[in-house]
């Protein structure tokens, strides 16, 4: 499949057939395209725990939803899905990979980091793992697990406890339901998003007047 029809293909998918599983194959060649996300300084802080096991998969499901909540179309629908993996991202990986000689960084401030790129690239590795679903022919999802359920998660899987848990990617063979309400949504253009040399300005060639240059930031 095209790269460009893998991007438009792409869907958040919320349903699932549970019949019909995902060869391990599979999903190791999802996983050997996350790992070919760019990271800072090449730290590659990301770790991916694979819950295939339907076993594996119903401790998650207990361990992060209420059992006596109502009845949840969404959920029952993710929950079909024949494979999870919770993407972890390693902070640590990254102070220890800029307080190394080549970087120089040797207090490990996490204060140098206005953003946290260990969860940044985390996040890069699972678009690609949604992206290579679509080119086996696979739906995908990412979804976060709710706040106070990140420790329980860990202890459940034995995962250590300066790992973040960013979200999570189901993967599975898509079945038909209902649209996201969100679609309803339209997608923001480019002349809305796109920004040509300085906040504000439209490309001169879009067959639309140019916005006028905003004025100069006030010092101070």
């Amino acid at each position: 499949m095209e790269f460009s029809d893998v991007v438009r293909r792409r869907r958040m998918v919320r349903r699932y057939d549970a019949r019909r599983p995902v060869p391990r194959e599979v999903v190791e060649r999802c996983l050997a395209n996350a790992v070919r996300a760019p990271s800072a300084g090449f730290s590659q802080g990301w770790d991916f725990l694979v819950l295939s096991d339907e076993p594996e998969r119903e401790l998650f499901w207990r361990t992060t939803t209420t059992p006596d909540a109502p009845s949840d179309t969404w959920l029952s629908g993710i929950r079909q899905a024949p494979v999870l993996i919770v993407c972890l991202a390693d902070k640590e990986a990254y102070l220890d990979r800029y307080a190394a000689p080549d970087k120089g960084w040797t207090d490990r401030d996490e204060s140098r980091w206005p953003v946290p790129y260990w969860d940044v690239d985390t996040g890069m590795a699972a678009l690609l793992l949604l992206l290579t679903a679509v080119d086996e022919g696979l739906g995908g999802l990412f979804f976060g697990v709710p706040a106070t359920r990140h420790d329980a998660v860990k202890a459940a899987f034995s995962v250590p406890r300066d790992r973040r848990i960013v979200g999570v990617v189901s993967i599975g063979h898509p079945r038909p339901g209902p649209r996201s309400p969100s679609l309803r949504r339209p997608r923001r253009g480019l002349a809305d998003v796109a920004h040509w040399g300085r906040f504000g300005r439209r490309r001169p060639d879009d067959g639309r007047a140019p916005l006028p240059d905003p004025p100069a930031a006030t010092p101070g």
